[in-house]
């Protein structure tokens, strides 16, 4: 299992990546809000996210997932997330 800073700063990444953001990884705060006040992302942007997740760590984040308010509410929540469910 990979430590919590070592993924937030891989989803981070990936993040940055996926949505051609002009931050660097670091600097997104892993308890702010990504979407609105935060890092002001919307929901094309978590289209986006969730399509990258599933070809890097091999499973859906769907959008019908009552908990995706939660699962998407900081880097923190969206990497713990992504730890316990990854299979690769």
């Amino acid at each position: 299992m990979s430590s919590v800073v070592g993924i937030e700063a891989e989803v981070a990444e990936l993040i940055v990546e996926a949505l051609h953001l002009e931050v660097s990884p670091a600097e997104i705060d892993p308890e702010a809000p990504l979407f609105g006040a935060g890092l002001g992302l919307d929901s094309i942007d978590a289209l986006e996210i969730a399509l990258a997740v599933s070809k890097r760590y091999g499973f859906q984040l769907r959008s019908d997932d009552e908990r995706n308010g939660q699962i998407f509410a900081s880097l923190r929540n969206l990497s713990a997330h992504i730890d316990k469910n990854r299979v690769k």
